[in-house]
């Protein structure tokens, strides 16, 4: 049977993108961020996943205020770059997984979540970005991703959002369907998004690393009570884009300990301020064997 292997959490800052696609690694204000994710680019080489299912929120790219699904499963081949108003990031189409993809929608759908199913979107940054953080750079032409990426798009943009208890959930019921594909997958399963930020208003520029890295320990050690942390402590703590942390419970969900099996082991642990008046936070969580 196919198995989630192990779970990655990270930020997908846009501006993170930028610093890549335009040759900005080594100076010094983007040093240490992408320091911060070089272990992560070779524990990925060793671990070589066969399908990484990525949970990521789209910027009103694929879809916008006529349509908002509250969960969207991409189920298509392949996936085009999004242009988000300044062209294409210069990275490969993502190709997808549509017949795992489609056995995770008819499992998770059967287990009382109502999934939207998509057959047809471009991704943005907030699955773009969290891809080059792990893979490195990749030729737009001639390159390609290393594996398939099943799509999964979240709405924390437009209220009403998610529950963090609903999404915890969620990835309890991915891991039951990826559990009962028939193929022999190394599966893994990627929370993105957040930290602590806010984009407008007077409270513009926030950024709270007391209360990002005391999540970051409740997600790892006690995922449970993690699950239980209203909305209303998100925006007031994280800011209003803080919410996007509801996403890193779907994945933490579908890791074995929360289903009664070994509790995951922490290979790595990263956090940064500032990138972008944005909090940085990484992530990895491996099953044991």
């Amino acid at each position: 049977m196919a198995r989630i292997t192990a779970s990655v959490f990270t930020s997908h800052v846009p501006a993170i993108g930028a610093a890549l696609d335009l040759g900005k690694t080594h100076e010094p204000y983007w040093q240490k961020v992408f320091a911060g994710y070089e272990y992560g680019k070779q524990w990925i080489k060793e671990q070589k996943p066969d399908v990484i299912f990525l949970v990521y929120n789209d910027h009103a790219t694929a879809f916008s205020l006529d349509l908002i699904p509250t969960f969207a499963i991409g189920t298509a081949a392949e996936y085009e770059v999004a242009d988000e108003g300044f062209g294409p990031r210069p990275v490969p189409k993502v190709v997808g997984h549509p017949d795992l993809a489609a056995h995770i929608a008819q499992s998770v759908i059967q287990q009382d979540f109502d999934l939207t199913i998509v057959n047809k979107m471009a991704v943005d940054h907030g699955l773009t970005v969290p891809l080059s953080l792990m893979f490195g750079e990749q030729d737009p032409v001639q390159g390609a991703w290393p594996c398939p990426v099943i799509p999964f798009a979240v709405n924390v943009v437009q209220y009403p959002v998610p529950s963090g208890r609903r999404c915890f959930e969620l990835g309890k019921a991915i891991r039951r369907a990826v559990e009962s594909y028939d193929q022999d997958l190394n599966v893994q399963i990627w929370g993105t998004g957040g930290m602590s930020h806010q984009l407008q208003g007077p409270r513009a520029g926030l950024i709270n690393r007391e209360w990002d890295n005391a999540w970051l320990d409740k997600l790892i050690n006690d995922p449970e009570a993690c699950a239980a942390v209203p909305h209303i402590d998100y925006v007031r703590e994280a800011g209003s884009e803080g919410i996007e942390l509801v996403m890193w419970l779907i994945a933490r969900g579908a890791m074995a300990d929360v289903a009664g099996g070994p509790k995951p082991v922490l290979k790595h642990r990263f956090y940064h301020v500032p990138a972008s008046n944005t909090a940085v936070g990484h992530a990895i969580l491996e099953n044991p064997l």
